[in-house]
């Protein structure tokens, strides 16, 4: 459904723009219809900036992103807001979506004015409130009230719902559980899941392995804008064949170990800054059917 064909961002930076620095490295995947895939990497790996150009937040310097076949990049505004229909983002801190001064129901009452004009008020109330409850939260406990007076995980749960009211079928999800507590971020995975089973695709970014263990069907590890693995998720984690994602998950810390008492494993080779292989990423080869590994 979605696919990613040999994409790189470059932003320019300095005086007058005269230098150029690689956010995203020749990178391409697919994501296929009702398929959750785990976009995993450190700060500043560049996974935001992939899943910013694939709501065309910003534009990619090289390379095709196709949505159905299409090419994104060619989509006039018409087409963009039928593309915006089915394609949307939920970002990392919800009150960032929300302006204080409205009511944070403004929300669907923007969608409903972009997308759904001919719907009567009672007809629009009905369907906002079925996706309220399809995201686990009670109604007439969270519409008609103001951001600050909802938490974090209540306003990441309306973002969601609102996202619902549109005929979706990719989500991009930008760390979405980062800022929520323990508790909460389950019910909001598990509800990923459930939007999952229903025939959405999810784009799940983070920097979480746990996180992305628990929920994704494959995984993609991103090093420096780079792919160095991807697959199968259990295949990816279980058994890691590059360097960096070997350090990964290493450093999980793990119920049975202090951090003081952990050992430090000679195992995996890094190189100047400790973040595994030394050399540059240049080609992916299939190791197995299905598992893909960074070669230099």
């Amino acid at each position: 459904m979605l696919e990613f064909d040999s994409v790189t961002k470059e932003f320019r930076v300095g005086a007058f723009g005269r230098l150029t620095i690689t956010a995203v490295d020749d990178v391409s995947f697919r994501i296929a219809p009702g398929e959750i895939v785990s976009l995993i990497g450190e700060s500043g790996s560049g996974k935001s900036t992939i899943g910013r150009m694939i709501l065309r937040l910003t534009p990619a310097t090289k390379g095709t992103i196709r949505f159905d076949g299409v090419d994104v990049s060619t989509l006039g505004r018409k087409e963009l807001k039928e593309y915006y229909r089915h394609v949307q983002g939920v970002f990392q801190d919800p009150f960032s979506s929300f302006n204080p001064v409205f009511k944070a129901d403004r929300v669907f009452e923007m969608l409903r004015s972009q997308f759904y004009p001919d719907r009567s008020g009672s007809e629009w109330e009905d369907r906002v409130a079925k996706a309220v409850e399809d995201v686990g939260l009670n109604p007439v406990q969270v519409l008609n009230r103001y951001p600050h007076q909802l938490s974090g995980g209540q306003l990441q749960r309306m973002l969601l719902a609102r996202a619902l009211l549109l005929d979706l079928r990719l989500l991009v999800a930008d760390e979405v559980i980062s800022m929520l507590d323990a508790s909460t971020r389950v019910g909001v995975l598990n509800l990923l899941a459930e939007l999952r089973e229903r025939g959405l695709s999810i784009l799940f970014i983070t920097h979480d392995l746990a996180l992305g263990y628990y929920i994704s069907d494959r995984t993609i590890i991103l090093r420096r804008g780079s792919i160095v693995e991807m697959g199968d998720t259990r295949r990816v984690f279980q058994d890691p064949r590059h360097p960096y994602t070997q350090t990964l998950l290493a450093s999980v810390p793990q119920m049975e170990w202090r951090w003081r008492d952990r050992p430090v494993s000679a195992a995996v080779p890094v190189d100047g800054d400790g973040t595994g292989d030394a050399e540059p990423v240049t080609v992916l080869e299939e190791v197995e059917p299905g598992h893909w590994v960074a070669v230099s």
